[in-house]
């Protein structure tokens, strides 16, 4: 019996680092969905990542990626970036922290921020953009 208990509680275990890898993985995609959409002007597809309490703050996409432009150039035109850590925030929530470098080469942190809707999709509520120590430029 304590064999069988044993397996139950890995069986569960593994389970949960499944879901909350599967958790993880779909935030990433959602902000990179977010930030190549940016790079294309597909102003409909960034705006559809925002959750819905960013979209009520602009409420068209082409206010919201104007937005964007004004405050936030190096999302906007990232030359390169990569999501370097991922953690919970919160019930329904994570953390992404993401490297960017913009088209003059200066290289920022940003800091999402995401939460888990109603329908299970991860949406951006979010992002604190600063200049990394020691950028180049």
């Amino acid at each position: 019996m304590r064999t069988v208990l044993l397996f139950l509680a890995c069986l569960v275990a593994t389970d949960a680092r499944a879901a909350d890898e599967a958790a993880r993985d779909a935030a990433r995609a959602t902000v990179e969905r977010q930030i190549e959409a940016f790079r294309r002007d597909d102003a409909a597809t960034a705006y559809a990542q925002a959750a819905p309490q960013i979209q009520s703050l602009f409420p068209s996409p082409e206010t919201f990626l104007a937005m964007v432009r004004q405050g936030y150039g190096a999302v906007y035109r990232a030359r390169r970036f990569s999501v370097d850590r991922i953690e919970e925030a919160g019930d329904d929530g994570l953390a992404l922290g993401v490297t960017i470098q913009d088209e003059a080469g200066a290289d920022w942190a940003a800091l999402y921020s995401l939460q888990k809707q109603p329908d299970g999709a991860w949406r951006i509520t979010g992002c604190r953009l600063v200049k990394a120590p020691g950028s180049n430029t």
